[in-house]
């Protein structure tokens, strides 16, 4: 963690298993049981949920996806780049970020069930927020073959 710059330390965050750091801020004491949710869900589930997520120069978070809608919102840093679409050969790139003028938006939902992955587009770290409803679970979570 010594290549975190001092401010990200004090976040407190932790390897993330699709590559940078994260920290869970929040989980909903509110949970859905499994009989309203749609039947892919293997349980019931948190409300919602929400992590911090920070990626660093260089770094990118792994193809994966979340069964769940994912909101991602901008906090600070450089721009992020995320590439999203029902299929990783699909995917359209979003760019978040606080120069709106220049295409930049400070927030995007990822779709329940769609291929995401995320990198800095510069040479600072950027630091947004997910917020996943239904609430996050790794068992939701599936990695893809990595590609380029």
């Amino acid at each position: 963690m010594s290549d975190l710059p001092e401010w990200a330390r004090r976040l407190d965050l932790s390897p993330h298993p699709e590559g940078g750091w994260y920290r869970e801020t929040w989980r909903s004491d509110l949970t859905i049981p499994q009989s309203v949710l749609p039947p892919d869900y293997t349980g019931g589930r948190n409300a919602g949920t929400a992590i911090l997520f920070l990626l660093m120069p260089g770094q990118q978070s792994a193809w994966h996806t979340v069964r769940s809608a994912e909101l991602w919102l901008y906090h600070s840093g450089g721009p992020l780049h995320l590439e999203v679409g029902e299929q990783q050969e699909s995917a359209t790139t979003h760019v978040l970020g606080a120069d709106i003028l220049a295409g930049e938006s400070p927030q995007y939902v990822v779709p329940p069930g769609h291929w995401q992955r995320a990198r800095p587009s510069g040479e600072q770290p950027c630091l947004v927020s997910c917020v996943v409803v239904p609430g996050f679970d790794f068992g939701d979570f599936a990695l893809g073959a990595p590609t380029d």
